[in-house]
């Protein structure tokens, strides 16, 4: 079963030795960061701290920061198996556009497994306080020298649409600034800066929960790339395979999830910003400070024994890479349904899951691979890919050698790259202006005469079969 809480997830952790105890005190200001740093590159375990200067308590963190945790906070799924039930359900009848495609998701006759479940008395509100330490008492991170502060790195942002009562839950890291206010890093394109601009229009004050910890498939589904009309509690009862239970927060009109450690309730003033950052970020570079809203802490509810859950981004690898991953597999086969002759999609670590894609297709005709470039930056989160490298289906785009010799020897550069502009990651440093700039398409697939290919395509070196298997039976008699 997937784990409902932390708890849980800590004790399959523990069970599976994919945690490791640090009793010793450390320090929340860049200590932490420093030996999560190391454990992380290094591939190492989970890291519970039980003792962090300043807080009464602990501190998970690296907990996703692999493919086995990231299939342990599933239910012990892997995001493949996930991505089969996806594409299983996508089958079942021919739907229309995009979003009707993710919407019939949740619109058969096991929705009422997965809607999320209202209760009057929920773990996260065991306890509440309006006054005295409310953000002080959080073993708030601050990690890195140049940060602005402290930041909390894994908050689940719950945010309602004022128009369609229709609820969001994101997460954007949030700047403390003292006991009672943070920045709110909505980037333009995310659904919490959506809503906000519709509250800015109504001069209201928006209400706003945000939940840290609970269940892990939650704190996985706030990630995930959904259309705004698609709660991703929901999505996170399909992925988990049993509903979510959520609770009417104590002071604002937002549902939260039960199983929360810890909840922070307020509001953001359309009239109210701030400086917010700098941030060092999962690029491995730090975004510059800019102008935020800011969220008012108003009130915090939290569970008994609670633990705060945290990450830490910069240089890949790290724990995020893990859970973009997992959106790669997760989410193919609705891509694929968009874009058919795609056949695997590879998004490197290295390009921090926004800057490059690799992708095979089924390529049956000339044009082909150009037109996939074209209609990816046609959608969602894939508009804002900078580099998309198109290669033939028999090329294994997580052979990292033979996708470069292929890139660098089927491809002419006048003839198969494909220049353009437009929106990017508000993260890319490289772009010559804020959320705008160029982009690339790379044709690496074998060219036809009416690509402009003038001659003919040479064969690939293989060896035949019948020689393959020969040698392959006589290995041991050549000494090997």
């Amino acid at each position: 079963m997937t784990p409902e809480n932390l708890q849980q997830f800590i004790r399959v952790l523990d069970d599976e030795k994919q945690l490791h105890r640090v009793r010793a005190e450390v320090d929340p200001r860049l200590e932490i960061t420093e030996i999560v740093d190391r454990v992380s590159k290094a591939g190492g375990p989970a890291l519970l701290f039980e003792n962090v200067r300043g807080s009464d308590y602990p501190v998970l963190i690296n907990a996703f920061g692999s493919y086995r945790r990231m299939e342990l906070a599933l239910g012990d799924q892997s995001p493949a198996q996930i991505a089969a039930r996806v594409e299983k359900q996508l089958h079942l009848r021919p739907p229309g556009d995009f979003k009707e495609k993710i919407r019939m998701l949740f619109s058969l006759k096991e929705m009422a497994d997965i809607l999320p479940k209202k209760t009057k008395r929920a773990p996260c509100q065991q306890n509440m306080a309006t006054s005295g330490p409310l953000l002080d008492s959080l073993p708030v991170l601050t990690c890195w020298p140049e940060d602005g502060g402290p930041f909390i790195t894994l908050p689940l942002v719950a945010t309602k649409d004022p128009e369609t009562g229709i609820q969001n839950l994101g997460m954007y890291r949030m700047h403390k600034y003292d006991n009672t206010s943070t920045g709110m890093h909505w980037q333009y394109n995310k659904d919490g800066a959506r809503h906000f601009r519709k509250y800015r229009e109504r001069k209201e004050k928006m209400p706003v929960a945000v939940a840290l910890g609970g269940s892990p498939a939650v704190t996985y589904a706030a990630t995930a790339p959904l259309p705004p009309e698609i709660d991703e509690l929901m999505f996170a009862g399909f992925a988990a395979s049993r509903p979510v239970s959520v609770v009417k927060a104590k002071t604002v009109d937002l549902l939260v999830p039960a199983e929360s450690d810890f909840v922070l309730e307020g509001y953001v003033d359309p009239g109210e910003s701030r400086i917010e950052g700098p941030f060092g970020d999962h690029t491995g570079f730090y975004s510059p400070a800019d102008v935020y809203p800011v969220f008012r802490v108003t009130c915090i509810t939290w569970r008994d024994n609670p633990v705060y859950p945290a990450t830490v981004v910069g240089k890949p690898p790290m724990e995020d890479c893990y859970m973009a991953k997992a959106t790669e597999r997760i989410f193919l086969p609705m891509l694929q349904m968009l874009v058919p002759e795609i056949v695997d999609m590879e998004l490197p670590m290295e390009g921090v899951f926004h800057n490059c894609a690799l992708i095979s297709i089924d390529k049956t005709y000339s044009g082909q691979a150009k037109k996939t470039i074209n209609a990816l930056w046609g959608l969602g989160q894939m508009a804002s890919t900078k580099f998309i490298a198109v290669f033939d289906k028999d090329v294994d785009l997580r052979d990292s050698p033979t996708v470069v010799w292929k890139l660098l020897n089927n491809v002419d550069p006048r003839r198969d790259v494909l220049m353009s502009e437009g929106p990017l990651d508000a993260l890319d440093h490289s772009a010559p202006y804020p959320d705008y700039g160029g982009k690339m398409g790379i044709d690496a697939t074998r060219k036809t005469r009416q690509e402009g290919m003038g001659r003919d395509w040479p064969e690939e070196i293989t060896m035949d079969a019948a020689t393959m298997e020969k040698v392959t039976q006589r290995w041991k008699e050549y000494g090997f």
